[in-house]
């Protein structure tokens, strides 16, 4: 990769901001219509949070939690390539583990049912009429349906049911009792056909191979390059400025943080004030706490799970998974097959977390309470996989502050913005023509799947802008 702004052409078709899996499927659909795409990333390397890490001791670890729908198959299939589509493999077990229940599971529509039924007693009705109902859910449904008004409707005080729909959900998007249930229901309903998948030969050959493909369409990629300004001219996008060099643009595509890129980046000055104020409502989500656990090479551990949610907290509660005394916690379990010719096993685990219990720490706690973290996060594994602490030889923890740090998210987002966001990020180009947003909002368009998609949508309205 060149990573200075040199040898750029005088004017571009489209600039793409950021490289998380919205912008990287964005640029190659708007590369294969036959546009030039300029690529900038402030990071060293491409992905966003789909991204990874190499430590001491031959250990690759990937970040976040890599668990999407069968659908990121014919995503990837049908607006990457072939060889892309044939990494994803599904997951088979999937664990629960709490004082409500434990069990592993397929996580599909079938053994939810036949647990539903067998396990929880709930009547056959109201399984299928709750499926149906999440099943048929769109984004221009009534909205003032919560989750939790949806799982009272059809599981009235049964708030172990709500754990088990609920949970694995939170985990993946953020999203808690009081959000739409469409924000729910869509994501759930995408699960649930086919089970979870993911990725199996890292998230550094996935992303590889997204830049080989992105590169053969013709797309110039720039990394280490920091966009510091969004040019407008006359009410309508001009270009960038990154690195302190100006870059004309007839489109601009920001893969950023939402609030960021209108706030900062364009200026609120350069915006109708409605739309301004619209976008100063917009909550931020939550961010995440993660412990990357390596075994020593020449170790490992019988199989015990694909992905493993473990908690001691009574019921579900959204501020207890959000809380800095942690007492539930997700573990995606990397084996040797997870990622064929590296023979060595790892544990990656997530908790959600608040930017503000771990931002402004002084410098000797933040370290103490990252510690703990790890500490605490050993001691529970060990339940799982005993003697497992023996077996380490590498761990670090990550917290809000860390993604901050690399993907400039306001807050450390790594789940975007709540279900407004999605309508200002639609809007934007009605703001400021010719400059569009993709990325994680509205916690639909969260996680590999939907921010994949997203770019494909908001790629079609490029063309379309640049056509007109």
């Amino acid at each position: 990769m060149r990573d200075k702004l040199e040898d750029l052409r005088a004017e571009y078709d489209a600039t793409v901001i950021g490289s998380g899996l919205g912008g990287l499927t964005c640029a190659n659909m708007l590369a294969r219509n036959g546009y030039s795409v300029l690529l900038l990333e402030h990071h060293n390397q491409l992905g966003g949070l789909a991204t990874w890490f190499k430590r001491r001791g031959g250990h690759i670890f990937d970040v976040s939690l890599h668990g999407f729908p069968v659908g990121m198959l014919k995503t990837c299939r049908k607006y990457w390539n072939q060889e892309i589509a044939d990494m994803i493999v599904q997951l088979k077990g999937i664990r629960f583990d709490n004082p409500q229940f434990s069990f592993t599971t397929t996580f599909d529509r079938q053994d939810f049912t036949r647990l539903l039924k067998e396990y929880f007693k709930v009547p056959e009705q109201n399984i299928d009429d709750f499926f149906d109902t999440a099943r048929d859910m769109n984004f221009y449904d009534d909205q003032t349906m919560t989750a939790r008004d949806l799982f009272e409707k059809y599981f009235p005080g049964r708030d172990d049911v709500v754990r088990l729909l609920m949970e694995p959900i939170t985990y993946a998007n953020g999203s808690t009792l009081d959000d739409p249930a469409i924000s729910y229901g869509i994501v759930f309903s995408n699960f649930m056909s086919k089970g979870v998948y993911t990725v199996q030969g890292g998230t550094d050959v996935f992303i590889g191979r997204m830049e080989e493909e992105l590169r053969r369409n013709g797309v110039d990629i720039r990394t280490k390059a920091l966009v510091e300004r969004i040019l407008t001219e006359n009410g309508k996008v001009a270009g960038v400025v990154a690195n302190g060099t100006p870059i004309k643009s007839k489109s601009v595509v920001s893969n950023g943080n939402l609030k960021r890129t209108i706030h900062e980046l364009v200026g609120d000055e350069n915006l109708p004030a409605d739309f301004v104020e619209a976008s100063r409502k917009v909550r931020i989500n939550n961010s995440s706490c993660q412990v990357y656990m390596g075994i020593r090479k020449g170790e490992g551990f019988d199989y015990c799970g694909d992905l493993l949610f473990t908690s001691v907290a009574p019921k579900f509660d959204t501020g207890m998974l959000l809380s800095k005394d942690v007492t539930s916690r997700t573990f995606s379990i990397y084996y040797p097959t997870t990622r064929p010719g590296h023979d060595m096993y790892s544990i990656v685990s997530s908790t959600n977390a608040r930017y503000e219990d771990w931002a402004y720490l002084p410098e000797d706690q933040y370290k103490k309470d990252k510690q703990h973290l790890i500490e605490t996060t050993i001691e529970v594994l060990d339940k799982y996989i005993p003697g497992v602490r023996e077996k380490i030889d590498y761990v670090e923890a990550a917290t809000p502050k860390t993604f901050h740090r690399y993907t400039l998210h306001e807050a450390g987002a790594s789940f975007g913005t709540k279900f407004e966001g999605l309508k200002v990020s639609m809007d934007l180009p009605k703001a400021m023509p010719g400059l569009f947003h993709t990325g994680s909002v509205g916690i639909i368009m969260s996680g590999w799947l939907g921010a994949a998609n997203y770019g494909v949508i908001v790629s079609n309205d490029v063309d379309k802008f640049l056509r007109g």
